[in-house]
């Protein structure tokens, strides 16, 4: 799929979403999504953001349920998050704030994407 100048998804004409988790095995999308995910600084993210591949995903959303929409090609599905705001393009106030405050973040890789979460320091699970 192609973004537009904002990066966001533009409509498919006869395509679907070219998006996929990594790795060819036998695992399923659950596994894979788990095995592609994880804890990550800022700094490791920065690359991705100057590639305009980071979509934040709102801590209200499961990450994991965003990159099964992803995953699934559910185009109806990521618009109407795109248009809520549960997920977004990060801008450059985001990326200053984040690297400012060293925000940790939970990453899933959906190629080409990096789906992020910022992670609550405060959390004690």
């Amino acid at each position: 799929m192609n973004a537009d100048t904002n990066g966001h998804p533009s409509s498919p004409d006869e395509e679907s979403m070219p998006y996929g988790i990594m790795g060819e095995d036998n695992m399923s999308d659950r596994d894979k999504l788990e095995k592609y995910s994880g804890e990550v600084d800022w700094s490791y993210l920065k690359p991705h953001y100057k590639s305009g591949a980071l979509i934040f995903v709102d801590p209200a959303l499961s990450i994991t349920l965003a990159g099964e929409a992803f995953t699934n090609d559910d185009l109806e599905q990521v618009a109407s998050w795109r248009k809520s705001g549960e997920i977004l393009t990060p801008s450059d106030p985001h990326a200053e704030f984040w690297e400012k405050e060293n925000t940790l973040f939970l990453a899933l890789v959906v190629s080409p994407f990096v789906l992020i979460q910022p992670i609550d320091s405060s959390d004690s699970d």
